[in-house]
Order: structure tokens, then C-alpha cells, then sequence
């Protein structure tokens, strides 16, 4: 049987969950939950990014310990986690201590491309991330996300040859080895690499950040963040010498936001091949999310708490909202009005709809008997390509038609029609041909609707109808017009 590892990028734990973070974590369930499906053993890892000058300042500011801070956080996005019916089989912190110890393994293991020198360049807190000289001039010495001035640093620290391995990085995205997905975010990392890569720094001193796994070797350094982070993808597995490692890699997809594709696309590619390791097979770059067209701000007041959706709404109207009509290619927008149209519309009126009618006339003409179900068989092939394409704006879309197109079935066959009229056999066809329907549309909801698949599968799969108490999706009332109040 084969094997099927994916990661989401770890977050920051200095702030609460947001949108985008629930976005990541449900798009990559998607796809874990998909390889389950196809008879593969999959290990799904996410986690979060605990170190750091970004959560150092936070804790100071709420007069904190970091690690108090930390593990105050993590609780809120295993919340989330949870809320959002996501099936991840990890979960690590960067202040585990078997991540700590394994990236100064790492560290260790590529020594041969380590070098210690003096770094000076322009530096922003917020991204915890230093600029090249051209970028700090475009950006007019403010960075474009954080809006406040880059810092001017010197300092002594270790870098890492990352320009040693820029052309076997280039030729793995190009040859598709290692897969960048969508064409533009491949095309965008090509123009990175096109213009070279130059070696990177990737240490701290410890008088500037203590917050951090030390150098081994160096009690004055710790590793850069951004650099001891990405080891999570190796360090959850056991890297170097546990069996899960060996098992599960390379990954197969990693799915990441596109602000930080320049680190997953170059420097971990760089890190695993000084380590001598294959690259991931496939990286999945998502775009943002916006509310109501505007960029989501705390300072002002532009936000909503996915925790808010899923208790208004459920998981699986949250999971449906974000993975299709958030387009897989690009950015999207969320609006309370759009996200309650669609809900009262598609997952209502014509997913839930077309539940209940069949639940009813197979009580009503049938008591319940619902006997041999035929195969529907319906071609989903564009469905499968569309998850191996990370195109789940698409695969829901095939399975859209289908639910459409069972409604369509219904209208036309008009089973109450075929009752009147006494022809029980042909009823009996109708009906279970409808059951069929249902459940070949369960199926392919499950990496998605995981709550609305069972349920489904629940009431039809034994041949005797087991009711349900409560429709799948009811009709909530003015929800948005509550919020604009």
C-alpha cells in the first residue's frame, strides 16, 4: 500500500487563528482526507511556529513568559483544529523538545554548508525577515505588510550556501520533480531563482533574540526562526533515524500561503538537498482572503473569528465556503451575505433538498425500504484530476452537477407522479436509482463535507432508511443583517 504525507506551513502563536489559517488547515484535511479515500496510508502534520522575536515581543507586551505565551496559544488553534472536523494525524511545536534537539541535528548535518560572517542588510520584525537592498528601495524602506520601517542591522552571524544549490533547485521546479502549484506561483519562484539566489543568513545573536533553539556549538547564536522552523516538516517525522521518516518521505504536497513561497520554494528546497534528501513532491501555494473586499486588519476592526462561522453555521458549511468558493488559484473574498447565499442556496435548497425529498417519498411510499441499490456510476474523472491539480473549487463543482443533476432527475421522473399511478416496480427503480445518486455524491463529498458524507451514508447505506432528526443544512434567517447592526 502506498504512502501519503502532507504539511501545512505552522503558524505563528503571537495572535489568535484567523481566517487564513483555517483556509490552510481545511485545504490540506481536503487532500489527506481525499488519499484516505483512494486506499492510501496518509499522515497529515501541521502545527506551530513558537519562536522567535515576533512571540518574544508579544509576551513582554502581556508580561509574559514566551513559552507561557506559547503555550497559552496553541490551545486556540487546536481548537480551531478540531471545530473544523480537520483529521491531522500531528501536531508539533517548535518548543518540542524532539524538535529542538533534531534541528540542531540538522544544523549539524550540513555544517559543510554553514559559514559565520558579518550580515548587514535591512530587517523587519514583523515578518521576522531580512530584505535585499533592492527590495527595501521598491518597498521605500517600509515593509508592504507590516507598514513600519525596516531596521538597518549589522551583525555577526552564520549563513547558509543557498546559492550553491539555486540551478538543482530550478531544474527540480522545472522539470515538475518538484511541482509548484498554480502555474503562477511556479513562474513567480523561476523568476527568484532566474535572478539568483545568494547565500542566506541564518542565525541570530543571542544578545539580540534569546527566544530561540541555540547553535550548537555557539552559545552567542541562535538559529534564525524561519530557518529552525521549516525543519518541522522533517523533525515531526523523527528525521533522521525514525521509521515515520523513512516511511512518509518526501511529501507528497505542502500547502502553503503565497507570502511565504520564496522559503518553501527555495530555502527548504536548498536545506534538504545540503541534506541530501528528495524534495517534496508537490507544493500547493494558496492566495488571501479578504472581508468584504478589504484587506483583514485588527487596528481596523476588518475581521472575523472562524470560530464565529463554524458556531453559526457548522464545520461543514465553513470547509464548503472556503474550498469552493474561494477560488484554488487565487485570492478570495468572504462576506456574511455571499457565505449565507450559498449556504441557503447550495448546501440548502439543493444538497440538502435533495435529501429530504428522498427521505420522504421512501418513507412515505416505500415505509422506509429502500432494498437493492444500483451502482449510479457517474464519470469522475474531472473530479480526480481536479484534486490532483489542488483544484477544489473545480472537484466541487463535479460534484455540484451531480447534486444538480439528481434534482433534475427527481423533477423529471416525478416519483409521486409514478405512485399515483401504482407502478411499484418502476418506483422501486426511481427511488433506489436516487439512493444511488446520494450516496455516490457522499462519497466525493467526504474529503470535503466529512459530517454531511456520514450522515448521508447514514441514512441510506443499509437499505432500510434511517431517518434523520434534523435536515442536513437548515435555513438560517438574517444572519448577515445581525452583523451589520
Amino acid at each position: 500500500m502506498s504512502n501519503f504525507y502532507i504539511t501545512t506551513s505552522i503558524p505563528y502563536i503571537n495572535g489568535e487563528p484567523h481566517l487564513g489559517h483555517a483556509m490552510e488547515f481545511v485545504i490540506a484535511d481536503a487532500l489527506a482526507r481525499y488519499a484516505r479515500t483512494q486506499g492510501l496510508t496518509t499522515l497529515y502534520a501541521t502545527g506551530t511556529d513558537e519562536h522567535g522575536s515576533k512571540v518574544a515581543e508579544k509576551a513582554a507586551e502581556l508580561k509574559l513568559a514566551p513559552k507561557a505565551l506559547a503555550d497559552k496559544n496553541v490551545k486556540k488553534f487546536q481548537e480551531l483544529l478540531q471545530l473544523l472536523e480537520v483529521s491531522n494525524d500531528r501536531f508539533i511545536r517548535t518548543t518540542d523538545k524532539g524538535h529542538e534537539q533534531r534541528s540542531q541535528v540538522i544544523w549539524k548535518n550540513i555544517k559543510d554548508d554553514i559559514y559565520k560572517g558579518t550580515y548587514i542588510g535591512w530587517y523587519c520584525t514583523g515578518c521576522e525577515e531580512f530584505v535585499t537592498e533592492t527590495a527595501a528601495k521598491e518597498n521605500k524602506n517600509i515593509c508592504p505588510i507590516h507598514k513600519k520601517p525596516y531596521e538597518k542591522i549589522e551583525e555577526d552571524n552564520y549563513f547558509f550556501k543557498l546559492s550553491k544549490y539555486a540551478s538543482q533547485i530550478r531544474s527540480a521546479i522545472e522539470s515538475g520533480s518538484f511541482a509548484v502549484i498554480p502555474e503562477s506561483r511556479k513562474n513567480e519562484i523561476l523568476g527568484i531563482l532566474n535572478e539568483g539566489l545568494e547565500d542566506i543568513s541564518i542565525s541570530r545573536p543571542k544578545d539580540k533574540i534569546s527566544w530561540g533553539v541555540p547553535v550548537p556549538g555557539d552559545t552567542h547564536q541562535v538559529i534564525y526562526v524561519w530557518f529552525e522552523a521549516l525543519m518541522n516538516y522533517i523533525t515531526v517525522l523523527g528525521y533522521p533515524e525514525h521509521q515515520d521518516f523513512k516511511t512518509f518521505w518526501p511529501a507528497d504536497y505542502q500547502v502553503i500561503g503565497k507570502d511565504i513561497l520564496r522559503f518553501h520554494a527555495a530555502i527548504w528546497p536548498g536545506t534538504l538537498l545540503a541534506l541530501g534528501l528528495p524534495l517534496p513532491k508537490n507544493l500547493y501555494v494558496h492566495g488571501f482572503v479578504t472581508l468584504n473586499g478589504q484587506k483583514m486588519s485588527k487596528s481596523t476592526g476588518n475581521v472575523v473569528d472562524p470560530k464565529e462561522i463554524i458556531s453559526q453555521y457548522g464545520a461543514d458549511a465553513f470547509r464548503y465556503y472556503f474550498l469552493r468558493k474561494i477560488p484554488s488559484y487565487g485570492d478570495g473574498d468572504f462576506t456574511w451575505e455571499h457565505f449565507e447565499a450559498s449556504y441557503n442556496n447550495e448546501l440548502g435548497n439543493e444538497l440538502g433538498n435533495a435529501v429530504q425529498r428522498t427521505v420522504v417519498m421512501i418513507e412515505k411510499f416505500q415505509q422506509g425500504l429502500i432494498g437493492d441499490i444500483p451502482s449510479a456510476e457517474h464519470d469522475s474523472a474531472a473530479y480526480h484530476e481536479a484534486m490532483r491539480l489542488c483544484r477544489f473549487d473545480r472537484a466541487l463543482d463535479v460534484v455540484w452537477d451531480q447534486v444538480r443533476g439528481l434534482n433534475q432527475y427527481i423533477d423529471e421522473q416525478k416519483p409521486w407522479q409514478i405512485a399515483k399511478e401504482k407502478d411499484e416496480e418502476h418506483l422501486r427503480e426511481v427511488l433506489a436509482y436516487m439512493v444511488s445518486c446520494l450516496l455516490e455524491i457522499a462519497e466525493l463529498l467526504e474529503p470535503f463535507l466529512p459530517n454531511s458524507s456520514q450522515a448521508i451514508k447514514n441514512i441510506f447505506a443499509e437499505g432500510l432508511l434511517q431517518a434523520p432528526k434534523t435536515v442536513l443544512f437548515p435555513k438560517i434567517e438574517n444572519y448577515p443583517s445581525k452583523k451589520a447592526e
